[in-house]
């Protein structure tokens, strides 16, 4: 698992004064940067130099407690499935000062070729990254609600 915390911004938030549900797409994106750092060169090396983009194909998002501005989110990411072209990524984003689940996102991408915008097989150090942070018993994405 790969794991980083981050504030919510005054911009993120709607008029009820939580993060807008569409806000939590563009932090599992922040979370999938991260994740790919290790690669050569990080995630802009595997899109920019070397072509390889990872699209997504499915989004999944079960959101069980509101967070706010001026509260910090802990987004945890892991694999919870890897194939030969695609994978599905696990981001929990984790409420700071209580350690309360906000949401759970997955999230499947599919290894793209950027020229050809063609599915190719996954490159060896993007399957071995992907492999390194896989569940091995992931638990459902409402494990951890109350309620």
């Amino acid at each position: 698992m790969v794991s980083f915390e981050r504030p919510i911004r005054f911009e993120e938030v709607d008029a009820a004064g939580i993060v807008f549900f569409a806000h939590h797409l563009a932090y599992a994106h922040e979370a999938m940067e991260r994740f790919f750092a290790p690669l050569d060169g990080g995630y802009a090396g595997l899109i920019l130099g070397r072509r390889i983009g990872l699209p997504a194909v499915r989004v999944e998002a079960d959101y069980a407690a509101p967070a706010r501005y001026g509260e910090a989110l802990r987004i945890e990411t892991s694999v919870v499935h890897l194939g030969g072209r695609s994978a599905t990524l696990r981001y929990r984003m984790i409420r700071v000062h209580d350690g309360v689940l906000s949401a759970d996102l997955r999230h499947t991408v599919v290894t793209t070729d950027l020229v050809r915008l063609a599915s190719v097989p996954m490159p060896e150090d993007v399957r071995a990254l992907l492999r390194a942070h896989l569940e091995l018993d992931p638990a459902p994405a409402d494990a951890g609600r109350s309620g």
